[in-house]
């Protein structure tokens, strides 16, 4: 007999196991459980910006894009960076999950690295007086911009999939050279960008101790947002496979 009660009687049930949203089991998947626990910390992480965050003395409310920006910058860092792994091993052992994940975090990381430009440049007009300037951390996050904006265009334009993996494969390792670049830019050449308040060369009063706590729950946050978001894409890529194929065998059987 049918069960009719519950979430597995449940109609729909179906159409949430095809999306991902819950398991073979009907219970919600890890997708769902990490989007969900995201969400919250989201929401507080929001209230501690613009709630308990001290009003910084010289540069009054907009140095709460502080608590955007920073946190931002640096998941672009690990979307690259998770590119390069992947890279070397799918160009290692042709595995296409590799290839998926490094497409999935090329794009994410090109959504990060986006919002960290916009985000500085808010930042930047009441600071700096103007919204852009070519100093060396903006110039090379541009540049890094531009190299994952390519990675994604070597994609759509290569001859076939495969020809395409390689080619952006070699890409996403190369165009990881400027991610240190990146960071090390304020130590390297003179700028009037604020120096690292993260990282081996920020020095250890540079925030205070509410400023550093909000500050590490960002951090939290954000790295969450962003397994959330890669596990998402590649769920959506594997389900362009899944489609491709379906399509494949429908033309195979009208022939």
């Amino acid at each position: 007999m049918a069960r009719t009660e519950g979430i597995e009687g449940w109609r729909g049930l179906p159409l949430l196991r095809w999306t991902g949203l819950v398991d073979s089991a009907g219970r919600p998947s890890l997708r769902t459980v990490i989007a969900a626990v995201a969400g919250v910390l989201m929401l507080v992480d929001l209230y501690l910006i613009f709630m308990v965050a001290p009003t910084d003395s010289v540069l009054g409310h907009i140095q709460r894009v502080f608590y955007f920006h920073v946190p931002i910058a640096i998941m672009s860092f690990l979307a690259f960076f998770v590119v390069f792994v992947a890279s070397i091993a799918y160009l290692v052992k042709r595995d296409q999950g590799w290839d998926n994940l490094a497409y999935a975090a090329g794009e994410v990381g090109v959504v990060f690295v986006t919002l960290a430009l916009l985000s500085g440049v808010i930042w930047a007009k009441p600071v700096w007086n103007t919204w852009w300037t070519w100093e060396p951390r903006l110039t090379t996050t541009m540049i890094l911009w531009l190299i994952y904006v390519a990675y994604l265009m070597i994609r759509s334009y290569a001859p076939n999939r495969a020809k395409g993996a390689i080619y952006a494969a070699v890409v996403g390792i190369i165009g990881f050279i400027d991610v240190p670049i990146v960071y090390y830019s304020v130590v390297w050449w003179r700028s009037i960008h604020p120096s690292p308040v993260v990282g081996p060369f920020s020095q250890a009063d540079s925030l205070n101790g509410t400023m550093s706590a909000i500050l590490l729950f960002s951090f939290i946050t954000f790295v969450l947002f962003f397994v959330y978001l890669v596990l998402e894409r590649m769920a959506l890529r594997n389900a362009e496979d899944e489609l491709g194929r379906v399509r494949f065998s429908l033309r195979r059987a009208g022939r």
